[in-house]
Formats: structure tokens, C-alpha cells, sequence
């Protein structure tokens, strides 16, 4: 269940920085900026996008503007992994996740 993301990576002319474009909009009308995990504390989208990111390291800064998301890389690292993570944000039911049934839900 969930719906997966429409993601398109864009390589910047500066070595480090990549821009992704999403189909979705992740801060509203709002500018979102962080500069390591302990700034991702709230409960938005772009929070918990932000964190997944971090976690997958190789991440300096994300700056997120409705569905335009910036990353500086660290070292000018290729961006590996990132897009998937983007793509999946709204993906609840992955491999080996149980789907549990509301009491008296049909599975049909």
C-alpha cells in the first residue's frame, strides 16, 4: 500500500550539489533546511525524508521547496541510493512487512 514517488535526478554544473524533482510536494509552500539529522526533530514529510537521508549518509545539507529537493554531497560523493529513498518515502507495505487486516475486513 502507499504510493511510490515520481523522482527526477538532476546533476548540477557544481561539483557535489543534485537536484531532485518530485511529483509530490513535500513543504507546502514553505523552504526547509537541514544541516544534519538533529534538525529533522519534527513530524512533517520533509522531516522524516530528511532523516532517512542522513541516514543513508553521504549528506552535508538538503534543502527542500515544494517538490524540489537540493542535496550538497559530502566529498562530491555520487548520490547512490538516494533516489530509491525518495521514490519510497510514501511506500508503507515493503518485502517482509506484515499487512495487518482491520477486524472484519474482507481480504478480497
Amino acid at each position: 500500500m502507499g504510493q511510490a514517488v515520481t523522482v527526477i535526478e538532476k546533476k548540477s554544473s557544481t561539483p557535489g550539489i543534485v537536484r531532485y524533482e518530485t511529483n509530490r510536494v513535500l513543504t507546502g509552500t514553505g523552504h526547509e533546511v537541514f544541516r544534519s539529522a538533529d534538525d529533522a526533530y519534527g513530524d512533517k514529510w520533509c522531516d522524516e525524508l530528511a532523516r532517512r537521508l542522513f541516514a543513508h549518509g553521504g549528506i552535508e545539507t538538503i534543502s527542500m521547496n515544494g517538490n524540489v529537493i537540493t542535496l550538497k554531497l559530502a566529498e562530491a560523493r555520487p548520490p547512490h541510493g538516494v533516489k530509491e529513498i525518495v521514490e519510497t518515502m510514501f511506500i508503507y507495505y515493503g518485502p517482509g512487512v506484515e499487512v495487518v487486516m482491520p477486524e472484519g475486513a474482507s481480504a478480497e
